[in-house]
């Protein structure tokens, strides 16, 4: 497999949950979102679980709400600022739903999906901001039709739908690590 589609430093965790994005599709957006689980508790593994189709759907209540959902992501940035990669770059995961980006629907087709493990209320932790600008600035060099304009939070491309990343999230801390640290 084409190491590229890898992100280099990445620890892997192979998910089932991805396919092919439709011919042509350019990566063009970078997709902010939040998880944990169960909701509010990090550090479970859980979340890894989910993405793999792995969770023990008895582990915990809320579980039984997500049972059988197939979901996935790109990257996953923990609290302590580890990344993990769930879905090569160049797939399609299976991380907005229904969505739409600037008049295009189905962001899973040309996006990258970014979770932080994290709720919408609870601040992010400084290493998820600096490993997020890093890893941000390495998709643009990678993929030219990202930019800044084309980072959106899942709450914007899924308006009354989903929340993430939420009013904790620091947009401006973000925007401004890119700007400081681009070069």
């Amino acid at each position: 497999m084409d190491e590229s589609v890898w992100l280099k430093g990445a620890r892997r965790c192979p998910s089932p949950n991805f396919n092919q994005r439709p011919q042509g599709a350019n990566v063009s957006l970078l997709v902010i979102h939040n998880i944990s689980l169960p909701p509010g508790e990090y550090g479970t593994g859980d979340i890894e679980a989910f993405f793999c189709n792995q969770l023990d759907w008895d582990k915990h209540p809320f579980y039984q709400e997500i049972k059988g959902v197939e979901v996935s992501s790109h990257l996953l940035i923990t609290r302590t600022g580890e990344v993990v990669q769930f879905v090569p770059l160049n797939e399609r995961a299976w991380h907005a739903g229904k969505s739409v980006f600037k008049g295009v629907e189905n962001c899973n087709d040309f996006s990258i999906g970014i979770e932080l493990e994290g709720t919408d209320t609870d601040p992010y932790s400084d290493a998820q901001y600096r490993v997020l600008a890093e890893v941000s600035r390495e998709l643009m060099r990678q993929y030219p039709a990202l930019c800044a304009d084309n980072i959106a939070g899942h709450d914007a491309i899924a308006p009354g739908r989903k929340t993430d990343p939420g009013p904790a999230f620091d947009w401006a801390r973000y925007r401004k690590s890119l700007e400081e640290n681009a070069g």
